[in-house]
């Protein structure tokens, strides 16, 4: 394996500006979050009608995350990021004119927008990122999706400024919308051609993996584009075929058939657990705090960026500790830390020790999605679509699980219901094992000093 010391020009463009465009992401839907109030305030909408307003948030999430896998198949990353992108800043213009106009409809329509940008962008991003982790041999998705992280925390710092001095709501999501358009263009011009696309000749991939490893890649992106760029990291980049052949796999037959492997239903079954934990407290923790424990709306907010704050350090410190002792062992630590944090947060009847909690809750929840991710994608077959399998089942269970706990918390309070967050997290625990890597995947390496973020 190349020293992952040495990374290319090239690469080094196409990791940064995936870290790039994933905090932008992250400001953007922190921004649309924090600025909620004054969008129904501006629709002079009731909060029943607000909450019909915000599914089509939903519906355009999964409509993209469901979409996104199956795109990257056929089309290859960089297109699917830039339909993403582009649906995703068209629609935080349209939620803006749809705010400053007073349309509720305008609105509804610009979350369906913008929710399926952000779930075509997303998978097709966990699946680059995935081939550059391969490709440089260290960790890459935990600093990716801490990238995000930061975003939340920076548009949340952001939009609480903003509503603060009364700045227009309309004009605010303006001005992201281009910021965000901005790094759209760098991003894709900087992200190879191809990568995650089927390919019904495995020996292409094979042949530029053998040039770009000889070349170290540098000043082969168009060759990058021809061989799924993945070839660099041993041919993965041929989704439906892999090395070995096989043949090509495709549709919605070929998303089914990685599903036949025990090791990924494992793995499955653990960033649905991971991602439950993390959309809950994205969900309901301002909520929980109101409610459950009784402190004021702005203490219900700050816990929430002391959640944004762990999750952001957890996913840019924990690779050296997935370097030191592997995936296994530290998901299943992190299951643990969070499972005590939701603990606490239930259990306590100390308003100021469930709001420490969260810290735990946090920093135990950040590691989850993308070291199963990771995972997901070792093997030199199929790598692509397993990830977009998994990277499904993780969206799924973070955009639509974590709203069916509010029918439970009618019944039992929402301090109960939180008990199903907590289940999950135990059971992830016990499963870890399938995240041992496979025997002859590539191994991060410790690198000699910090390692680079771009």
């Amino acid at each position: 394996m190349k020293n992952p010391q040495v990374v290319d020009a090239v690469t080094r463009r196409w990791r940064a500006a995936l870290f790039l465009f994933m905090l932008a992401t992250g400001v953007s839907m922190a921004s649309w979050v924090a600025r909620t109030p004054a969008v129904r305030d501006a629709l002079e909408v009731s909060t029943g009608a607000m909450g019909l307003v915000l599914f089509g948030l939903s519906i355009g999430s999964m409509a993209g995350v469901l979409a996104s896998g199956g795109l990257v198949r056929r089309h290859g990353g960089r297109l699917v990021i830039t339909v993403g992108a582009a649906l995703l800043v068209a629609g935080l213009l349209v939620i803006a004119g749809g705010a400053a106009l007073e349309v509720s409809g305008g609105v509804f329509g610009g979350l369906a927008l913008f929710g399926a940008g952000m779930g075509l962008a997303e998978v097709a991003f966990n699946i680059e990122g995935a081939a550059v982790e391969r490709t440089v041999g260290r960790p890459v998705l935990p600093v990716l999706h801490g990238c995000f992280s930061l975003g939340t925390v920076v548009g949340a710092l952001l939009g609480m400024g903003l509503t603060a001095v009364r700045f227009p709501v309309g004009w605010h999501l303006a001005a992201v919308a281009l910021a965000v358009a901005a790094a759209g263009v760098w991003t894709v011009r900087a992200v190879p051609a191809g990568t995650g696309r089927e390919s019904a000749v495995s020996g292409d991939a094979e042949s530029a993996a053998g040039a770009a490893g000889a070349a170290g890649t540098e000043g082969a992106e168009s060759a990058a584009g021809a061989a799924g760029t993945e070839g660099a990291a041993g041919a993965e980049g041929a989704a439906g075929s892999g090395a070995g052949g096989g043949g090509r796999t495709g549709g919605v037959r070929g998303h089914l058939a990685v599903w036949r492997d025990r090791r990924l239903v494992l793995i499955g079954l653990i960033v649905l657990a991971m991602a439950f934990a993390e959309g809950s407290a994205n969900d309901w923790l301002p909520l929980l705090m109101v409610d459950g424990h009784g402190t004021g709306a702005t203490a219900g907010s700050l816990t929430f960026m002391l959640f944004a704050v762990a999750m952001t350090t957890g996913r840019f410190t924990g690779g050296p500790l997935l370097v030191r002792y592997g995936p296994a062992a530290v998901v299943r630590a992190s299951a643990v830390v969070a499972a005590v944090g939701v603990a606490l947060v239930i259990f306590s009847d100390s308003a100021l020790l469930a709001g420490a909690a969260v810290v735990l809750w946090g920093l135990g929840a950040s590691l989850g999605f993308p070291v199963t991710i990771s995972a997901a994608g070792e093997g030199v077959r199929d790598a692509s679509a397993r990830v977009a399998a998994v990277s499904t089942a993780g969206y799924a269970a973070f955009l639509v699980g974590p709203p069916s706990l509010g029918f439970l918390a009618d019944h039992v309070g929402l301090r109960n219901a939180m008990v199903v967050v907590l289940v999950l997290l135990g059971g992830a625990a016990l499963i870890t094992g399938a995240l041992r890597r496979i025997p002859g995947a590539p191994v991060a390496e410790a690198p000699a000093s910090q390692p680079d973020l771009v």
